[in-house]
């Protein structure tokens, strides 16, 4: 297919758009202040659905829109209105970022021209293609998922002309913080641009998350006002201090929302083309917004497919995570592990070494779909997010789920024969509660949200030590702080991929809402001034601990056999008094501790050992002739001849014996 966009030349630009029922396509150019139109030029058809014009004279920095004509029928898929300005979607820039106005919804006849609403494109030549490396990011690393926006709003050392924007990512204070953190790659919450909901500005509210596009490589001006530069040299800086960098994209759906949204782009281009209608021309509504993209069409699969290169070629980045992924693969409706575009992506020449990690659930028919994705898709595991909060939060019968989730979740990702975990672990994302928050609320506060507290999860799995909220109780404070350290260990010491949310890792609060999208505010600013630094150092600890002993960052599931000459078996699971889990233990719904015995490819051994109820108890720990048990973290004061603090998980990592020390252990 001929190349679409704007394509600049030495002698002008060539616009192309693309429709397949339109009758009528224009280009609407623009002033450089991009608010008068000064012409308007009508595409001439090319074939197999191309409308394209070269216009000589034009440069650099030209700013545009498209227009299209042809019927107007919404129930039967068709909203073609010359009135409305339509963003390219090939747009790799835009002048001002996209604000809610009614008339962009309005009927034909009804709204006048949306131009004066509408940002409008720049044409830009693309820059050089970056030479093609490896990811820095793999499998079994520390992914930190960020908002770029609210991670940098309050830091005292970044500029603040630069804070909550991509660049203040590279500012040498957030990479030392990411470094201290052994952050593998940044997963950066959605940066193209994004519109707000329409029911948000009559709230005084705005979506602070992202997650509704409106095309797929224009980055939103408000958090990369120097474009796609600007995303390239901060993907640089990480890269040069050895983290990779991945992109969080929607392809499920666009901010035209339902048939009363607005149109903006691919709505007034070709709706019956990019989104998918029911049998009665109603729109899909698998992701619960009002559309979703026919990802099985092949214009879309291609336009998704040239999203991504346009990233990688142009900005270096490591590796994308898809929002509602189960929509990627939909085929007629249907989710197909096997369908072309989740095929072509993974066997594509510019992606197949990408990090590529799927949100595996969408809510449309069958939709849950965790473990079903084929490698290398990574996936994020909800099961182990809520086995581990209910082993936490003392659930019975609950210690088997917690070994299977330490231990890769083989239930989910050893189908067929499969040998490698491809789970993404984590405890706490953007969506729902936070760390702090699940041990300090044990219902959703999401009030300001507007919504009446209606929205967002009610069953988060989550308990308040006592009293609902902040309190000024030091023995309540104490454990929380506990609680959070236990569900931060028990992360770290989990077998593959694992994911820790910005701030979580010094107790960042939203005050309990569960459901923050639309809180552009303190709620969910980091507070760098007031964070925990005792908390902050723990989880340092954590991962260092965990870059130091590989067998906990190797994604292969455990066997119980041993994986090397050395004899020792990659994974032993023992009961407090150091004797193996049998069947009855394995069984009893009052069972709160454990010992996962690690052994490491280098002949050494690690024990982590779990204390999930609320009582000290003692744990023995057999040594190896020749060998003793030492705290696997410096800092953790652990002592196997007294009791381990309840609501605890502890490290200890067997060392040969030095002439200097005696053995230890029993």
């Amino acid at each position: 297919m001929n190349q679409l966009g704007a394509t600049i030349t030495g002698e002008g630009i060539r616009f192309a758009a693309w429709s397949s029922s339109a009758r009528r396509l224009w280009v609407s150019l623009f002033d450089d202040s991009g608010t008068r139109e000064t012409e308007r030029l009508e595409l001439k058809p090319e074939g197999e659905g191309v409308h394209a014009l070269f216009i000589s004279g034009l440069v650099d920095a030209t700013r545009y829109g498209f227009r299209a004509d042809g019927d107007y029928a919404p129930e039967r898929g068709f909203w073609f209105d010359p009135d409305k300005l339509l963003t390219d979607p090939y747009a790799i820039e835009i002048d001002r970022p996209y604000h809610y106005h009614w008339r962009l919804a309005a009927k034909r006849n009804e709204g006048a021209d949306t131009a004066p609403l509408m940002p409008k494109a720049i044409a830009r030549p693309l820059p050089k293609p970056l030479p093609s490396k490896p990811p820095l990011f793999q499998p079994g690393g520390l992914i930190y998922e960020l908002n770029v926006r609210s991670f940098t709003r309050l830091h005292p050392d970044v500029p603040e002309a630069q804070r909550g924007t991509v660049a203040a990512l590279a500012h040498p204070a957030i990479i030392e913080h990411l470094k201290r953190l052994g952050v593998s790659a940044v997963e950066l919450m959605p940066i193209t641009a994004s519109i707000d909901e329409r029911h948000l500005p009559p709230l005084g509210l705005s979506n602070a998350w992202g997650y509704n596009p409106v095309t797929f490589m224009a980055l939103d001006p408000r958090l990369a006002p120097g474009g796609l530069v600007e995303l390239r040299d901060t993907v640089a800086a990480l890269h040069k201090a050895g983290i990779g960098t991945i992109l969080d994209l929607v392809f499920n759906h666009t901010g035209e929302s339902d048939r009363l949204g607005p149109t903006l782009s691919l709505r007034g281009l070709d709706a019956q083309a990019y989104y998918r209608h029911l049998p009665d021309g109603r729109l899909a509504n698998d992701t619960g917004t009002g559309n979703t993209l026919a990802c099985d069409h092949p214009l879309v699969r291609e336009m998704v497919l040239d999203t991504l290169r346009h990233f990688v070629r142009h900005a270096g980045v490591d590796g994308f995570r898809f929002d509602l992924a189960p929509v990627l693969g939909r085929v007629g409706g249907t989710f197909d592990p096997d369908a072309p575009l989740l095929e072509a992506i993974a066997g594509d020449p510019v992606l197949c070494d990408r990090v590529l990690i799927a949100e595996p659930w969408d809510i449309g028919p069958n939709g849950y779909q965790l473990g079903n994705f084929r490698s290398p898709y990574l996936e994020w595991n909800d099961r182990y997010r809520d086995d581990v909060r209910r082993f936490w939060r003392g659930d019975a019968g609950a210690i088997g789920a917690l070994a299977t989730r330490l231990a890769g979740s083989s239930d989910v990702f050893g189908r067929e024969g499969q040998t490698v975990s491809r789970s993404v672990n984590f405890i706490a994302a953007h969506d729902g509660m936070t760390l702090a928050d699940l041990v300090a609320y044990e219902k959703k506060h999401n009030a300001a949200n507007g919504e009446q507290n209606r929205d967002g999860h009610n069953d988060n799995l989550s308990w308040n030590n006592g009293v609902e909220g902040e309190t000024d109780d030091a023995e309540i404070g104490k454990a929380r702080f506990d609680d959070q350290c236990a569900l931060l260990a028990a992360l770290f010491a989990s077998r593959g991929t694992i994911m820790l949310t910005a701030g979580d890792e010094f107790g960042r609060t939203q005050q309990g809402n569960n459901n923050a999208y639309a809180q552009d505010n303190a709620i969910t600013w980091l507070d760098w001034a007031d964070r925990d630094q005792a908390l902050e150092r723990y989880a340092s600890a954590l991962s260092a601990m965990r870059r130091g002993f590989p067998a906990l960052s190797d994604t292969h599931f455990l066997t119980g056999e041993p994986s090397d000459a050395s004899a020792i078996p990659d994974v032993t699971w023992l009961t407090e008094t150091g004797a193996p889990l049998g069947e009855s233990d394995w069984n009893d719904p009052g069972r709160h501790r454990l010992v996962m015995l690690l052994g490491d490819s280098g002949g050494g051994r690690l024990a982590v050992i779990v204390n999930g109820g609320r009582r000290q108890s003692v744990f023995t720990l057999h040594a190896r002739d020749g060998f003793e048990w030492r705290p696997a973290i410096e800092a953790q004061p652990v002592d196997l001849a007294r009791p381990l603090p309840g609501r605890s998980v502890n490290f200890m990592i067997e060392r040969r014996v030095t002439k200097a020390g005696a053995g230890k252990g029993s």
